[in-house]
């Protein structure tokens, strides 16, 4: 399998132009996640043996065949080079929006390319520190191969974290292995990864500091740096922020208070050194949440219905509530039930990849690249919705192709019905012949 999966990566590499190949990449990304389908298949059965070497190898294999090419599918990386550069100049990075600024002559092909440059940057913190070390390695690939570096640690701490919860390791290979973090990491540049490796260390440690036995105290340290990791995460991408209160539910008692002090520690220290001009990147967080939407199903079914888009997205907002409350909820009673750090650690897992697919199926704007934090926690919490729908995401980038050609961006209703309708299908399938990965 993984001759397939490189031959298959290496096809869409030697594309000149991804954007007028989205049917190739489609067939070709589905292709490689119907082998990892196989794998899951297969590995359930005893018939699989990858050792952790092997699959960061492959890993990393995958990866730098992306990794010199420029960004396709997105332009994001120029706004990520931008804020760098600025940062390394001496210059807030959330002062002035890139219209507002005359660029030096090192960085004019790169703010012609921003994209919404009337908005001040809308990453927070911890991605500008994460843009300025790859500024400092040299452009945009340099700026590729930092977020390539986080994404091969995130394959690790899944190993560990799997590990942890006495799960296989080669289970790593739904994450590693995938054309998801490939494409949108390697091939496009996006931060996610970063984020999502603070966060996944910051769930390492967590389970760390947890008492092996039931007589034995937790021990003292995790819980903080925990704490500060996931605040961290936070900062890079807001998508962590549902899963506060399972961290939260997941640390020992005696140590809650530790993981909130170490939250608010990194919370003061990673925001403090960009403030007052932080305070400007709320204009573009609303400008956002008001305004944007990209292939989102449950809004454009709700907009149509109610004839508002503030009703729809309000509507949104409060389904995403309540699945959350449920969520907690049952897992606080399962927390009680479990006899073991890694029952303990398996029940969080599932909570958060539950949530996660809750958001991504409740969100106006899905860009593809918002499934990578569904596909990081897919190892742990394998399930047929969300392997669907992390292959799904790739149907929306049709848009490409007339928006390259003719500068028009033109969705397909069909698409945004498919990206919602088939990880609910695959869900109620599974559910129907119930197997065991029916859990979503």
């Amino acid at each position: 399998m993984p001759a397939l999966l490189l031959c298959a990566a290496g096809f869409l590499a030697l594309r000149p132009e991804l954007r007028l190949a989205v049917p190739e990449l489609i067939g070709i990304t589905a292709a490689m996640v119907l082998a990892l389908s196989f794998a899951l298949y297969r590995g359930g059965r005893g018939g699989i043996g990858w050792s952790p070497r092997c699959i960061i190898l492959i890993a990393l294999v995958l990866r730098l065949m992306f990794l010199a090419s420029p960004p396709q599918l997105s332009d994001d990386l120029y706004r990520y080079l931008w804020d760098g550069s600025n940062i390394l100049r001496g210059i807030n990075p959330y002062q002035a929006a890139p219209a507002r600024t005359v660029p030096p002559a090192s960085l004019k092909a790169a703010h012609a390319l921003i994209n919404h440059p009337e908005y001040v940057t809308i990453y927070p913190p911890t991605a500008q520190l994460v843009f300025a070390a790859g500024a400092t390695l040299g452009g945009l690939t340099g700026l590729k191969a930092l977020l390539v570096l986080f994404d091969l640690a995130l394959c690790g701490l899944i190993v560990v974290l799997l590990r942890q919860l006495t799960l296989p390791p080669w289970l790593a290979v739904l994450y590693a292995w995938n054309p998801l973090p490939v494409l949108e990491i390697a091939g496009s540049g996006h931060v996610d990864g970063a984020g999502l490796s603070l966060l996944v260390a910051a769930l390492v440690l967590t389970l760390r500091g947890a008492p092996r036995e039931t007589s034995e105290a937790p021990r003292r340290g995790p819980a903080q740096a925990a704490g500060l990791l996931f605040a961290a995460a936070c900062l890079v991408k807001l998508f962590p922020l549902p899963l506060t209160p399972v961290l939260f539910l997941l640390t020992p008692r005696v140590r809650r208070l530790e993981f909130s002090l170490g939250c608010a520690t990194g919370l003061a220290a990673l925001t403090l050194p960009f403030w007052p001009e932080l305070a400007h990147i709320t204009q573009s967080l609303d400008a956002y949440a008001r305004n944007w939407e990209f292939a989102g199903f449950a809004y454009n079914t709700l907009r149509t219905a109610t004839g508002s888009g503030t009703t729809a997205r309000l509507t949104l907002s409060l389904i995403f509530a309540c699945c959350l409350m449920v969520l907690v909820g049952k897992l606080a009673m399962e927390l009680k039930r479990a006899e073991s750090p890694a029952e303990r650690g398996r029940a969080a897992l599932t909570a958060c990849y539950r949530i996660t697919l809750a958001l991504l199926l409740t969100t106006p704007t899905l860009q593809p690249w918002y499934a990578l934090s569904l596909a990081a926690l897919f190892p742990m919490s394998a399930g047929p919705a969300g392997l669907v729908l992390c292959w799904a995401v790739f149907l929306t980038y049709q848009v490409q192709i007339p928006y390259f050609v003719l500068g028009k961006w033109i969705e397909s209703p069909a698409v945004t019905a498919a990206l919602f309708l088939a990880p609910l299908l695959a869900w109620l399938l599974a559910r129907m012949s119930g197997g065991r990965t029916a859990r979503g």
